[in-house]
């Protein structure tokens, strides 16, 4: 497997090669995103091309992890100049850690038994029944949600903001799918990426219906992109960290095996939409979370640091939680009249 990364030091960018405890530079190449398009007609393997370009500077990784070097780790993949290019989406209730997790949340928030099923319950429930179908055929769609475009993604150690008008900030770690449609409009998986999904809990709590408002939120990726990764059980670990010490942790699991989709299923039901397949752009899609600390009553604070780590993907992805102030005024729209 081939872990690429994005690093900038302020003027120039450059892609590397992850060479534990070195990265080493490809030469002729600046983003993931321009390598991915270059190679997509080509028919050859990305990781070979990849490996063809890795000639360039060796560069001290434990450097540029740990913020002691002029060259900081950005997100593994991104549209330089064109965010509005790269779609963030995600689909949910894969896992059945994440559907009891919703089940509990929902009966609290509408004052149901803990017999009652929830919607949340029954779409999960009907993934296990026809998210796995056989080949060539097509299984039942899972939830799928959006979160925004290529603005709303951030890179490792950077800030997950809790906005003025949201009323909390909760980590999702995940595993994200990350694609670029071809010249002839064909998705193509350039590879996958550990992911912090962030969203916003307690305004979801409220209502199931506010899902969908609820997504609109920061998320992270990274730092690796991981070229071809085994994907049928991946275990991980996630935490959260204030000041300086665990307050929250847990084991997770992902992969196909832990899953009521298949992965099929989940890039079908995505792309299978038009818009979703205009030539150039880039999607980054989450495919569900195992473990929530809201589960267990942690509420994030301004300062915490969460963790995501995955084995086979590299190094954690950390991110600080940052409160924006609260929201005092309207937005106001100026009518052009």
């Amino acid at each position: 497997m081939i872990h690429l990364v994005q690093i900038s030091d302020g003027t120039e960018r450059r892609v590397a090669m992850v060479e534990e405890p070195h990265l080493r530079c490809l030469e002729g190449v600046f983003s993931v995103y321009e390598l991915a398009l270059r190679y997509a007609q080509s028919g050859s393997k990305l990781s070979e091309q990849a490996s063809a370009l890795a000639s360039g500077e060796l560069l001290d990784y434990d450097q540029i992890y740990t913020g002691r070097s002029e060259w900081r780790l950005l997100a593994p993949i991104d549209v330089p100049g064109q965010p509005s290019r790269m779609l963030v989406s995600g689909t949910g209730l894969t896992h059945l850690g994440s559907a009891r997790e919703r089940q509990a949340m929902h009966l609290a928030g509408e004052t149901k038994t803990a017999e009652a099923v929830t919607d949340s319950m029954r779409m999960f429930e009907w993934g296990v029944a026809g998210g796995r179908p056989g080949e060539g055929a097509i299984g039942i769609a899972p939830e799928w949600f959006y979160k925004g475009d290529g603005a709303v993604l951030r890179g490792p150690f950077e800030a997950l903001e809790i906005p003025g008008y949201g009323e909390d900030g909760g980590e999702e770690a995940e595993i994200a799918g990350v694609y670029v449609i071809d010249e002839q409009g064909n998705p193509c998986r350039i590879g996958m990426v550990q992911g912090n999904e962030f969203s916003d809990h307690k305004f979801e709590k409220r209502n199931y219906l506010n899902l969908a408002g609820s997504k609109l939120r920061t998320c992270s990726v990274g730092p690796e992109l991981v070229i071809g990764p085994e994907f049928a059980d991946v275990r991980g670990e996630v935490r959260i960290e204030r000041a300086g010490e665990a307050v929250w942790q847990r084991k997770i699991a992902s992969g196909e095996e832990n899953m009521c989709h298949s992965l099929a299923n989940m890039e079908h039901h995505h792309f299978k939409f038009a818009g979703h397949r205009q030539q150039g752009s880039v999607h980054v899609h989450f495919y569900g979370a195992d473990a929530l600390s809201c589960g267990d009553g942690v509420v994030l604070q301004d300062g915490d640091v969460t963790e995501v780590r995955f084995e086979g993907f590299g190094r954690a992805l950390r991110n600080v939680i940052r409160e924006d102030a609260r929201q005092a005024a309207p937005v106001r729209v100026r009518v052009l009249d």
